[in-house]
């Protein structure tokens, strides 16, 4: 026993002591390169002594990088992640100063703007050399690991935990946001996805699923993590009664909508006992809580959702490589846009402005912080997970859903998978994978590129409103703008955009290619007698718009050519919607059914030779209504849990789904929450007092996700 223990002693400091090494020789290279960068006195050193200082000054910043560091980050937690991410570099160059005041005599020296450069290639530095030793201690690292669990587990048998036997299986779900099923298998063939494909080839089945009429995250993942997304007919819609815009990607809508299928359901959701959420719209019940969207709106100690950011920032050589990433995902989003404009690429939009700076915080901050967050939990034990990864739907908006842009993101996502599952080795407690999607994307045109006016100018039209003579474009919805603003603490479309102003005018809102038109004059859902008695003209403008696939109103379905179907009369709808493929008149019935839905809903047409549809938003890859992928996610599950079709729980409030794929989001809900029962009840923790596992893991380890050597996997809410 004493013999590994110094066997183990002996390795980690050898590990410190090159890592000190690789960071002096740093150091004495950029004081031979940068001019404002010495380390000797004035009067001149011997190449001995100037080694030394370096040394002195590389250990004084290592030392200060590992104690003081955590605590700076924790003192500014409150201040909002960008600009916390932009304060790294300024902080990091001020240890770095500090250092360099601590070599005696003075003999380093640095301007303040180098002090900045040097700390970052150090840190940098330090992290490559951290990761390439911990390359070869794999196996003593999964040593450790094991004797850390075995270790819990017995101070837990000893004192008669509940869960102080061998801990059932946990579960991590990871949501790829926006990926669709047919895209995935794509995916899998061509080799973009190597991780995913080698698990459907040994130990995962997949099927895809049906969304509900709405087909974007906030329905879909309400449904999923809290069982109920009854009333929310789209991404944004008006509510009449309050007089408010609802906004899914709003934190104070999101948390709203939480508060609503909470009460309807009677359940706190998916992941109410030990479970954790990250990177989501909604917060599952769960008490782990990292970069979640309905808590966000919080201030102070109520708002544990940005804790996220401390748990990932704390360590600096995580914060360069992600900043190092960040502007490198800024420059290939620049190169991407100017290269399909060039080629004179169609569809196309606009992809300039603060867009690149979005996309980048989708593709390199969000999913960094999510897979460490997600690696966190599961070192630590936790039950359930339940993570998405948004990256892939972000740039599928702007770039469309296949392309060089898109499989570069699949890649990428594949190899944060493949971490997330060596991890789960090294875990105290066997987890399964499971990995969905919320919906998929469809290809298209806008409405606004196509007929050169949006559809709230065509809405005006048809009542007889003046028409701007410049079209305007309607403000993409994708979920990645939302994660951006709360980081920033700033609100996410307030203002006339939240609540709209009295009037007559029409309130048009567009939800990918599902649009909403309400009237705030007419009091409760208006009848069809109604509206053709104001507007004449309105709804036979809109149905027989090439650009519109139906309309409807009143219970009543509106197609091109004056075709007409009821919704209370069997078939009727069933074949005016048989392009858009099964189950659809059983969707938009549904819709018509909730409280809130709008006086007219207006679906985009669909072309099922092509898939193509036409976004109401500025978006060539789009989701939200019927027609193509984007209502056909998947659901991906490791062999030993049951089929989902098996036996399906029934959804708050909605029949049983038939066998086969799922239907609806509830559905899926019921599947995830039969998983959970089937690992031995419904979610099982460690232990009732819950120790961080260390991790004894260099600095940097795991491709740049893994905490540093040394410091315990965070409960990041506290």
């Amino acid at each position: 026993m004493w013999r590994g223990r110094w066997r183990t002693a002996g390795s980690a400091l050898l590990r410190v002591i090159l890592v000190w090494a690789a960071s002096t020789l740093t150091m004495l290279a950029l004081a031979g390169i940068l001019p404002d960068f010495r380390l000797q006195s004035d009067d001149g050193d011997s190449i001995t002594q100037i080694g030394l200082t370096a040394a002195w000054g590389a250990g004084a910043f290592g030392l200060l990088s590992a104690v003081v560091w955590p605590v700076l980050v924790r003192a500014l937690l409150l201040v909002p992640a960008l600009v916390l991410g932009l304060l790294v570099f300024f902080l990091n160059g001020s240890l770095l100063l500090i250092a360099l005041g601590l070599i005696p005599a003075w003999r380093g020296e640095a301007a303040p703007e180098t002090a900045v450069v040097v700390a970052a290639v150090m840190s940098a530095v330090a992290s490559a050399t951290s990761t390439a030793l911990a390359v070869r201690d794999d196996e003593a690292y999964r040593r450790r690991l094991y004797r850390l669990a075995d270790r819990r587990r017995r101070r837990q048998r000893g004192a008669g935990a509940p869960g102080a036997g061998e801990a059932p299986p946990g579960l991590v779900f990871l949501q790829l946001d926006g990926v669709g099923y047919e895209v995935l298998r794509g995916a899998c063939g061509s080799a973009l996805m190597p991780t995913v494909a080698g698990w459907l080839d040994r130990s995962h089945r997949i099927t895809p699923w049906r969304t509900d009429w709405s087909s974007q995250t906030g329905a879909s993942q309400l449904g999923i993590l809290h069982g109920s997304n009854f009333d929310v007919p789209a991404f944004r819609w008006y509510e009449k009664d309050t007089g408010e815009v609802m906004v899914c990607n709003r934190p104070t809508s999101a948390a709203e909508l939480q508060r609503r299928a909470v009460a309807r359901t009677g359940d706190g959701g998916l992941l109410t006992l030990d479970g954790a959420s990250r990177g989501n719209l909604f917060s599952g019940g769960a008490d782990q809580l990292a970069l979640v969207l309905s808590v966000s709106a919080r201030r102070g100690r109520a708002n544990r959702s940005r804790a996220g950011y401390f748990a990932y920032f704390s360590d600096p050589a995580n914060a360069v490589r992600t900043a190092v990433s960040f502007v490198a995902e800024v420059a290939r989003e620049i190169g991407q846009s100017l290269r399909a404009r060039i080629r004179g690429d169609r569809p196309r939009v606009s992809r300039g402005g603060l867009y690149p700076l979005i996309r980048a915080f989708a593709t390199v901050v969000e999913r960094d912080v999510v897979v460490a967050a997600v690696i966190g939990d599961m070192l630590a034990g936790r039950a359930a997970v339940y993570a998405d990864l948004v990256a892939y739907d972000e740039v599928a908006h702007h770039s469309g859903p296949r392309g060089r842009d898109t499989d570069q993101v699949l890649a990428r996502l594949d190899r944060s998978l493949a971490l997330i599952a060596r991890v789960a080795e090294h875990a105290p407690r066997e987890y399964r994978i499971v990995l969905l999607s919320d919906h998929g994307q469809s290809p298209g045109e806008t409405f606004l590129s196509r007929y050169g006016l949006t559809l709230k100018d065509l809405v005006r039209a048809g009542c007889g409103l003046p028409v701007s003579r410049r079209a305007g474009r309607t403000r993409s919805g994708a979920e990645a703008r939302a994660a951006v603003l709360a980081a920033l603490h700033r609100p996410v479309e307030e203002g006339e955009e939240a609540r709209p102003g009295p009037g007559s005018d029409p309130v048009v809102l567009a939800s990918g290619n599902l649009a909403l038109i309400s009237f705030p004059d007419v009091p409760g859902r208006a009848s069809r007698e109604r509206v053709e008695r104001a507007h004449p003209a309105l709804l036979a403008t809109l149905a027989n718009h090439p650009g519109v696939g139906f309309v409807l109103v009143d219970g009543v379905v509106l197609g091109p050519g004056g075709a007409v179907a009821r919704l209370d009369v069997p078939g009727e709808a069933e074949e005016l919607l048989a392009p858009f493929g099964p189950g659809a008149a059983e969707a938009v019935r549904r819709t018509d059914a909730f409280p809130h839905v709008a006086d007219i809903m207006v679906n985009s047409a669909y072309d099922p030779d092509t898939g193509a549809v036409h976004a109401f938003e500025e978006q060539i890859g789009s989701h939200g209504g019927l027609g193509g992928e984007q209502g056909h996610p998947f659901l991906m599950w490791p062999t030993v849990l049951s089929d989902p079709a098996a036996d399906p729980e029934p959804a708050a409030g909605a029949g049983a789904a038939p066998a086969g794929e799922p239907v609806g989001a509830e559905a899926v809900h019921g599947v995830l929450r039969r998983w959970l029962r089937e690992a031995d009840g419904p979610q099982v923790p460690l232990g009732l007092r819950r120790e961080p596992v260390q991790d004894p893991r260099p600095e940097g380890a795991g491709d740049a996700i893994l905490p540093s050597a040394g410091v315990p996997v965070r409960d990041e809410t506290r």
